[in-house]
């Protein structure tokens, strides 16, 4: 079923408690058996899932399904945070430090990434809802959309729909950086 729910954020609450609960949506995909792109629909709002594929994901987690409904996270306050008040949520070679704790009630994502040197996003190419772009603040950034692919270095950006196939990886022997953006938040 697709469409959007106009009474509770299902998508909202799955993301705030698997980010809280510091899964991907990888790592709780491969726990679950449901798909990774599947739960990328059902975090956008894009898919209302089944109350079975629903109960599969949230015993992955592990959350009971009136606790799930129960749950009504703290939006945030706060309109300022400090650099060690980003919240990483990344994994290796990849730091991911997104702005805030939370992203229920949110619209918008925004990360500072650092890729060490040869860090890679994957083989396979992400692939979610929405729009996302970004801006190199050094070292160098191969980004593959689509059939397109770009050496982007200080200063270069990029802006696609996120339905595209992409991929990043750093090139070159020093670290790189990016603050991106995405919305709906469904990195």
């Amino acid at each position: 079923m697709a469409g959007k729910s106009t009474s509770v954020d299902i998508g909202g609450r799955l993301r705030h408690l698997r980010m809280q609960h510091n899964l991907s949506q990888r790592e709780l995909a491969k726990r679950t058996g449901v798909t990774n792109s599947t739960i990328s629909l059902i975090e956008s709002n894009a898919s209302n899932p089944s109350v079975g594929a629903l109960k599969r994901i949230l015993d992955g987690i592990p959350i009971g399904m009136a606790e799930f409904f129960a749950f009504e996270p703290e939006r945030p306050a706060s309109a300022f945070y400090r650099s060690d008040e980003l919240v990483e949520i990344g994994k290796g070679a990849i730091s991911y430090r997104q702005v805030g704790k939370t992203l229920f009630g949110r619209s918008l994502q925004i990360v500072r990434e650092c890729y060490q040197p040869g860090a890679d996003t994957g083989k396979v190419s992400l692939v979610h809802d929405g729009e996302e772009g970004g801006i190199v603040l050094s070292g160098r950034l191969d980004v593959t959309v689509g059939d397109e692919r770009r050496i982007l270095g200080p200063g270069d950006a990029y802006y696609f729909e996120s339905r595209r196939p992409h991929r990043f990886r750093c090139v070159g022997s020093l670290p790189c950086e990016v603050v991106s953006a995405c919305t709906p938040p469904t990195f």
